[in-house]
C-alpha cells in the first residue's frame, strides 16, 4: 500500500489545463491522487497532462465550468470512472478587467457564469458524492485584502467576494458531513491569464508590491492547495488562506 499521502483519494480540478490548476494537478498527483483535469476549449494541454501524470493516474474532461449540465456530467464521468470525490477545486475563472463604468450586462453575467454560479453547483452536484473527510478548496484572490486594488479590478473583485462568503457558510453547510470548505487567495501570480494584456512595467511593479520582489508561481499556489487538500489540514475550516508572499497581511 502506497504511503503517499493523498494515495486512493480523487480530485476533480476545474480549469486544470494550465497556470495554477495545472499546477495542482501535478502537486496533488505528486501526493498520491487521481486527478480529473476539466478543460474548456483545448483538449491539448489538457491531454499532454494526462501523458505526464499517467492515464491510470489522470483522465481530462471537455466541460463548461460554467454551465450547469456540464457541471452535471464532469461529475458524473469522475464518480463512473473512480466512484467517489475526495478533493473538489473549483479552480477555472475569468478576470475581465472592468470598472464600473465599462462593465456591461453582458461582461456581468461572463464573470459570475464562471467564477460564482459554476463553484456553486459543482460543490452542490459533488457533495452527494464526498465521503467524510474530503476537501473542498475554492479560488478567491488577495486583491479581496489590498487596499490599493485599482477599479478595473471591480467586476473580478465583486466576483471573488461572493467566493469568500461562500466559503465561510458553506463551511458551515457541508461540515455536518465531515467535509471542509477552505479558500486559497494567491497574490499576483505568474500565469498566462494573468500576465495577459499587462506591460513588462506593470508586472514589475506588481511584482514590488511583495516583500520577496517576485511574482507567485503557480507552484506555489499548488503546493498551498496540497496542504488543504490533505489529512494535516483538518481542522481548517471556513478559512482564506492568502498566499501571496506577504504581499498582505492580517
Amino acid at each position: 500500500m502506497s504511503s503517499l499521502p493523498l494515495a486512493g483519494k480523487v480530485a476533480l480540478i476545474t480549469g486544470a489545463s494550465k497556470g495554477i490548476g495545472a499546477a495542482t494537478a501535478l502537486e496533488l498527483s505528486s501526493l498520491g491522487a487521481k486527478v480529473v483535469i476539466n478543460y474548456s476549449s483545448d483538449a491539448a494541454p489538457a491531454e499532454a497532462l494526462v501523458s505526464k501524470i499517467g492515464a491510470d493516474s489522470a483522465f481530462a474532461v471537455k466541460a463548461n465550468a460554467g454551465d450547469l449540465k456540464d457541471i452535471e456530467r464532469l461529475v458524473k464521468e469522475t464518480v463512473d470512472k473512480w466512484g467517489q470525490i475526495d478533493i473538489l477545486i473549483p479552480n477555472a475563472g475569468v478576470l475581465a478587467m472592468k470598472d464600473l463604468e465599462s462593465t456591461s450586462e453582458a461582461d456581468w453575467d461572463a464573470t459570475m457564469e464562471v467564477n460564482v454560479k459554476g463553484p456553486f453547483f459543482l460543490c452542490q452536484k459533488a457533495v452527494p458524492h464526498m465521503p467524510p473527510g474530503s476537501h473542498i478548496i475554492l479560488l478567491s484572490t488577495s486583491l479581496c485584502n489590498l487596499s490599493s486594488v485599482t477599479p478595473t479590478y471591480l467586476l473580478y473583485v465583486t466576483s471573488k467576494g461572493a467566493i469568500e462568503q461562500m466559503t465561510r457558510v458553506l463551511a458551515k453547510d457541508v461540515g455536518r458531513k465531515g467535509i471542509t470548505v477552505n479558500a486559497i487567495a494567491p497574490g499576483p501570480t505568474g500565469t498566462e491569464l494573468f500576465l495577459k494584456g499587462k506591460s513588462d512595467e506593470l508586472v514589475k511593479t506588481m511584482a514590488g508590491w511583495n516583500p520577496f520582489g517576485r511574482l507567485g508561481t503557480p507552484e506555489d499556489i499548488a503546493m498551498a492547495i496540497g496542504f488543504l487538500a490533505g489529512g494535516k489540514s483538518a481542522w481548517i475550516n471556513g478559512q482564506i488562506l492568502r498566499a501571496n508572499g506577504g504581499m498582505t497581511v492580517g
